[in-house]
């Protein structure tokens, strides 16, 4: 059945090797630390199969016409690109933050726009072997994730100048049957409890960079994958269980040593075919570019569920209709329907690309991101501004329900408005603690910065597709330096524009 269950998903967790690293320990995916994060994926399934979000979470395949999940589904209608972002939007509200899923879904479409590329100019088959393991991913509803940030060593240095060559990844080998891989990627998301792990480059990459342009999907307990993780953790609940106090993740260094791709899984080798170089670069682009049009669903209701608890801790703390509470909502408010904007005026500025995969417009999803990054710490604040210091010093949960009169006492102090019960209060103040002061918050709001690219790179990405030469015309017009100016209209940057800016460069490194 192409729309999986989560119980089939969990199942094949199980079967697989322990190869997860924590600390000492070599643990498998039964290990409890491991729930968080399988609870964000039931989401993926559960909703999947809810008559409530049918609509947005399962499509049509354009392979088969069979209803998938749309988790595997390669866009193909501007409607699809909507419903991909309502999805991330919907099934971030019902964990408070990050989906993780959507890794796997963006890797998918960028691979099927470069891998088609690749054959149509070099006359490969990689996108015949891509559309092969899609039929399989979306037949059986796997869950993947993208390994794409290399550890990259000397920033200053390109992949082949680097002391160390290990520092991106690289193909050491080309064999008949396969390839063998050495290097590592870091801010591997969810990687220990995801089916497969695709691989695209970190960056464009120049003539000498050959052995660095690879991209392949393996199972994420493949010999040789070595998965060192931290755990992103709540602490756990015993008297007030609430749905937050589920969700977690397991963040991965990923380390691929002297592994082996057999060919029907190798979707870029730039050591076997030096001249697949150039679309190293353009793979990257592409999987950066789906991944920060996700970020305007998630991080558009990221901004909500904040709201939405600076709003309840107001009303708890007796001061919502002051008027500085109302502009700080209304801060939080705008920055998420901006940035959620951003996406769908870039899914109706969207261009079908030759492999029939539609691009959303590149210059909107990467001001959408870079607005959402900059402002998540500001929005924490205001939160943390609005409760107060108990969300950091709240005892903790058991102590509430202590045998002798501390639980008594406690509940008694914690009481603002007496209409509104102890353990509502309590609640509210465990669940901001929970969202954005522990350990687990903590590193999501770094997240929220640097996930799918930081500003920076937005910036980057911006201003290397943005005409400055044009938009100057409209102030050369205004202060009499030329006569007249066409109407300006940005034009959408396509694909090919992008590649063949990707080739020269290639050509002059």
């Amino acid at each position: 059945m192409p729309v999986g269950t989560y119980e089939q998903y969990y199942e094949r967790l199980l079967k697989m090797k322990p190869n997860i690293y924590l600390g000492d320990e070599v643990i498998d995916r039964s290990d409890p630390r491991l729930a968080g994060g399988i609870y964000v994926m039931r989401q993926t399934f559960d909703c999947a199969h809810d008559e409530r979000y049918k609509d947005v979470c399962t499509a049509t395949s354009h392979l088969n016409g069979e209803t998938i999940n749309r988790f595997t589904h390669i866009h193909q209608t501007v409607d699809d690109l909507l419903k991909k972002q309502e999805m991330t939007r919907l099934l971030s509200h019902r964990v408070g933050g990050c989906i993780q899923r959507c890794m796997g879904i963006d890797a998918l479409n960028a691979l099927s726009v470069v891998t088609y590329e690749m054959d149509l100019d070099l006359g490969t088959e990689y996108n015949k072997r891509f559309m092969k393991y899609l039929a399989w991913v979306q037949e059986n509803d796997i869950v993947a994730n993208c390994a794409q940030t290399d550890v990259k060593g000397d920033r200053l240095k390109r992949p082949y100048e680097q002391a160390d060559p290990d520092m991106y990844m690289r193909v050491v080998e080309t064999r008949p049957d396969g390839i063998v891989v050495r290097g590592a990627k870091s801010c591997n998301s969810a990687a220990p409890y995801v089916d497969e792990i695709i691989v695209t480059p970190t960056r464009f990459m120049g003539k000498n960079d050959f052995a660095y342009a690879v991209s392949f999907a393996i199972p994420a307990d493949w010999p040789g994958v070595k998965l060192a993780c931290v755990p992103g953790l709540r602490h756990k609940r015993s008297h007030i269980d609430a749905p937050i106090a589920h969700v977690g993740d397991m963040e991965s260094l990923t380390i691929f040593d002297d592994v082996f791709i057999p060919n029907d899984r190798v979707f870029m080798n730039g050591l076997g075919n030096p001249e697949c170089t150039p679309y190293a670069g353009f793979l990257a682009l592409m999987f950066a570019h789906f991944h920060r049009h996700s970020y305007t669903g998630c991080k558009p209701a990221t901004s909500e569920v904040l709201a939405s608890q600076a709003a309840l801790v107001a009303e708890y703390n007796g001061i919502e209709k002051e008027g500085h509470v109302k502009e700080k909502l209304c801060h939080i408010i705008g920055i998420a329907e901006l940035v959620y904007a951003a996406g769908v005026a870039s899914a109706y500025r969207a261009e079908k690309s030759p492999s029939g995969t539609m691009i959303p417009d590149e210059i909107l999803t990467n001001a959408g991101r870079k607005l959402a990054g900059e402002e998540i710490y500001n929005e924490a604040k205001i939160v943390s501004d609005l409760a107060g210091g108990l969300i950091a010093t709240l005892p903790l949960e058991n102590t509430f329900y202590a045998e002798d009169n501390v639980g008594e006492l406690l509940n008694k102090y914690i009481m603002r408005n007496p209409a509104i019960p102890a353990e509502d209060v309590h609640r509210c103040f465990r669940m901001i603690q929970d969202q954005i002061v522990n350990e687990f918050g903590g590193s999501m709001i770094v997240a929220g910065l640097h996930g799918g690219g930081s500003p920076q790179m937005e910036v980057i990405a911006m201003m290397s597709r943005y005409d400055i030469n044009e938009l100057k015309g409209i102030a050369k017009y205004l202060a009499g330096i030329q006569a007249d100016i066409p109407i300006y209209r940005r034009e959408s940057v396509t694909p090919r524009k992008v590649l063949e800016k990707y080739r020269q460069m290639h050509d002059k490194r």
